[in-house]
């Protein structure tokens, strides 16, 4: 953040009406109230809010100090209780007139002057009552919990959950799933975290998730996740990992040798796989969310290609958008076909069949190599399946807008609107486009054919969220001895194959109450 530029006294004395101040732009603004001089407080605050605040005020005339000093006169916080701010100015040896509470500061904002300060503006003793503290309890799993998408603690998950991805990006993956559970622990409370008091006993938060919460607690942000996102090393890795088929890996060792972002690798002539050559040339695409709106749009289209090559297959929207959210990064399907072994084969009459549309700019398939004998229990349970799937790039058209282009339905070769209908399939309308305006957008896509025997299984696997799956695992082998995956759930105290042609059957199976997909948002 660029900082403010400091007020400028340009009067020997600043209680004459010649003193000026200067706002972020630099411009000179006149003192109003020389009398008055504000200072804010930027604990529990936030910097960037405080920055915002001091802005607002020098815009009105009024004096704000960007440091304490014995000139000051009205100390605004927020958050705090009064015994909090005299604590910290006993520290800095001098108490000013006035503390105040934020309400007052944004009152005279609002009335473009120094409002009258009243009982109800002054900072309170804050009297705790330690039998009146609310101490939050959950269940230590992430699957015996309901976590919907109503997040009241999102500062603090989205800190942890930062760090988390930090770590993974850095191949640490047990501290990045230590974060994961803390963030998922907070996620799960009913109410907004406001003491570390709270959180007492509560399970998955280590010393270092504490610590980050504490911070942020009482300074309004975490100077270790503040120094992350500065970190050229965590941006360059944001970067690179956003390019489809780059892992962490290969995005580490291209820093390494000295490429930061993409317009280096492109200078670079590094050897691209067909995966990384289509996500390098769609980047900003994929890098865009994807509503449910598309979502839907697309999940048309496939469904058509699907019904047209076996009748009577069945297609689901999986993933975040199956658990509620309204966008994510990439759109699943699971498809099947109530007959068993009737989906064999399926997968690339869909793909050729969309491919011939217009509608693939990029795909590869990956065989079903699951083979219930061998892979079953004896392979270690994990979020990665075996099914017949497809990785693809989708061209979707673009909604138009009016005076874009002249009326007309058109298909994905066209690349103008997304909604085809049988009978307009293969028309072809003149595009009138202005040059340059790209009337279609990338979009990940994953189309995934199970077997109905493992559907079950295979849409529990696929709704997540990842972290969900990964508790349902770990809850299965540590509580039942049991082996969990996409495919089957294997009993090793009976080495038998329990069935299940539900989720809630796999929940009855493993002892746990069911959670519908809206409430898995771990």
């Amino acid at each position: 953040m660029v900082p403010l530029k400091r007020r400028k006294v340009v009067s020997s004395s600043a209680g004459t009406t010649g003193t000026t101040g200067s706002d972020c732009t630099g411009d000179k603004v006149p003192t109003k109230f020389p009398q008055v001089v504000l200072f804010l407080l930027e604990r529990k605050m936030g910097a960037s809010r405080r920055a915002f605040l001091s802005q607002l005020g020098r815009k009105k005339g009024f004096q704000v100090e960007d440091s304490f000093s014995e000139r000051v006169t009205h100390v605004i916080s927020e958050n705090n209780c009064g015994e909090e701010v005299r604590t910290w100015l006993d520290s800095r040896g001098r108490t000013p007139a006035h503390l105040l509470d934020i309400s007052w500061y944004t009152e005279s904002m609002r009335e473009g002057r120094p409002v009258e300060v009243l009982d109800r503006h002054k900072l309170q003793e804050q009297q705790i009552d330690e039998a009146e503290v609310v101490v939050f309890s959950v269940p230590s799993y992430a699957c015996q919990r309901r976590t919907t998408l109503d997040n009241h603690n999102a500062v603090l998950t989205d800190a942890l959950s930062l760090l988390a991805e930090s770590a993974e990006l850095s191949e640490d993956e047990g501290r990045g799933v230590a974060f994961r559970r803390a963030a998922a622990v907070l996620k799960a409370l009913p109410k907004p975290v406001t003491s570390m008091r709270q959180l007492g006993g509560l399970p998955c938060l280590g010393g270092h998730s504490l610590r980050v919460v504490k911070d942020i607690l009482e300074n309004g942000a975490s100077s270790e996740v503040e120094s992350t996102k500065r970190s050229e090393r965590f941006k360059a890795l944001k970067v690179l990992t956003g390019i489809f088929g780059v892992g962490a890996k290969t995005a580490d060792r291209w820093i390494r040798e000295g490429i930061q972002d993409l317009h280096q690798l492109q200078d670079s002539g590094q050897t691209l796989n067909r995966a990384q050559r289509a996500g390098l040339e769609h980047y900003d695409d994929l890098n865009q969310p994807v509503t449910k709106a598309e979502a839907d749009a697309i999940g048309e289209i496939v469904e058509r290609a699907v019904g047209s090559a076996l009748p009577g297959s069945q297609m689901t929207l999986i993933g975040g958008f199956r658990r509620g959210k309204l966008t994510g990064h990439d759109v699943d399907f699971l498809i099947t076909h109530p007959e068993e072994g009737r989906e064999v084969g399926l997968m690339p009459k869909v793909v050729s069949r969309l491919e011939s549309q217009g509608f693939l700019l990029y795909q590869k398939i990956t065989r079903n190599s699951y083979l219930e004998s061998k892979d079953g229990p004896a392979r270690p349970a994990s979020n990665m399946d075996r099914f017949e799937r497809c990785f693809s790039i989708f061209k979707l058209a673009q909604e138009e807008k009016p005076g874009t282009t002249q009326p007309g339905t058109l298909t994905g070769k066209d690349t103008c609107s997304h909604r085809v209908s049988g009978e307009d399939e293969g028309l072809e309308v003149e595009q009138t486009k202005p040059a340059g305006l790209k009337p279609w957008r990338a979009v990940r896509v994953d189309l995934v054919v199970s077997p109905i025997s493992q559907f079950a299984f295979a849409l529990l696997g696929w709704t997540g969220s990842k972290l969900f799956e990964r508790e349902l695992r770990r809850w299965a082998g540590h509580e039942k001895a049991m082996s969990l995956s996409s495919h089957a759930l294997y009993d090793n105290k009976q080495s038998k194959y329990l069935r299940a042609t539900s989720e809630e059957e796999i929940f009855a199976h493993l002892g746990l109450e069911y959670i519908p997909p809206s409430e898995r948002n771990a």
